[in-house]
């Protein structure tokens, strides 16, 4: 049977999910919720510069609920919650790449499971980094193991191709002094999402983590004007930077997920560089056998990539959109790649 999806937001991940839902045989685009008045009723095709799909975009909570979707693909800058726990108690299920990797427990995740028993709907947060990479794919690596002793997850990312100026300014905090990146809140606010993915990871070989995690924040700044997407990083900014979180259990650390973002590799104070290897995702875990695998592809292999379709964006919108059907036929309820089964994409027509 199809099931029907509508895509919540047309950034740049909601426009390649629309053309992923096209393109999967198992779904069918029942529409799309836009911000803008003035795209409110336009041609969902039209909008992501596809052509007419003769699918309108439509913009409220009514709207979309009386559009019945099976699922919704909920892509926003930033999640609402009372919007995700109106979609769920309306009976739709809800991908988002944007949180509920590992819920936890707290009142705010009570009332969203509350949520999705009164609908009867299922909700299921993916993603890259946090996501499959820092999640999925660790734990089935860890699979081919015994005696794992440490798991951890990188990247090593050029942030020049991130053309979302509010997120690389605001929540990345890239072009700003250093003193105010060490300082602000967006720091937690990062940590929450690779924090529920290293939870989900000790959960899932068998770890009680401690309560918090070790976190480390270095940065690099700008030497000398450095030309963006999203404007000058000046000198004397932050132009680089490296986050580690890490759980641990009675003190010894057990899983961690690290990043390393750049603006380029020129004009760094310190000189950093991604080495040899370039950008790239790495998975490793200290084990019997001790596993280390490389993933390059996920970051566009030029700065002329068109970079609202760069390959980092498409894989993160085609990490929610292949989890759909899995998700349509799972138990109500928060769900993680601990209660789903394996969600592959699909061959070409």
């Amino acid at each position: 049977m199809t099931v029907r999806v509508l895509q919540w937001a047309l950034g740049n991940v909601g426009r390649n999910a629309v053309e992923g839902i096209l393109a999967h045989p198992d779904l069918e685009l029942a529409g799309a919720r836009v911000h803008s008045p003035e795209k409110v009723g336009r041609d969902v095709g039209e909008l992501c510069g596809l052509g007419p799909l003769d699918v309108a975009a439509v913009g409220s909570m009514d709207e979309v609920v009386a559009l019945a979707p099976d699922c919704v693909v909920y892509a926003p800058m930033l999640a609402d919650q009372d919007e995700i726990r109106a979609l769920l108690r309306a009976g739709i299920d809800v991908v988002t790449p944007v949180g509920w990797f590992h819920a936890g427990d707290s009142p705010a995740v009570a009332e969203t499971q509350a949520a999705c028993l009164d609908g009867g709907a299922t909700l299921h947060g993916t993603g890259i980094h946090p996501g499959g990479i820092t999640e999925q794919l660790p734990l089935v690596l860890s699979g081919f193991c015994r005696d794992v002793r440490d798991v951890g997850a990188e990247e090593f990312s050029d942030i020049r191709t991130y053309a979302t100026e509010f997120v690389v300014r605001d929540v990345m905090l890239f072009g700003k002094l250093p003193e105010e990146a060490a300082a602000s809140p967006m720091v937690d606010l990062l940590g929450d999402g690779f924090g529920q993915s290293i939870r989900l990871v000790a959960d899932g070989l068998g770890w009680s983590l401690d309560r918090d995690l070790r976190t480390t924040h270095e940065m690099a700044v700008a030497t000398a004007p450095i030309d963006t997407p999203v404007g000058v990083i000046a000198p004397g900014t932050v132009a680089a930077q490296r986050f580690e979180w890490t759980g641990t259990v009675g003190g010894v650390p057990r899983v961690s997920a690290r990043v390393n973002w750049f603006m380029g590799e020129e004009h760094l104070d310190p000189a950093w560089t991604f080495g040899p290897e370039g950008e790239r995702f790495e998975v490793e875990l200290d084990a019997v056998p001790p596993v280390r695998t490389v993933f390059h592809g996920f970051q566009p292999p030029t700065l002329d990539t068109d970079l609202g379709r760069n390959e980092g964006i498409v894989a993160t919108a085609m990490h929610c959109v292949n989890s759909v059907p899995a998700v349509v036929a799972a138990e109500p309820g928060i769900r993680t790649y601990l209660d789903l089964p394996l969600m592959p994409g699909r061959g070409t027509r």
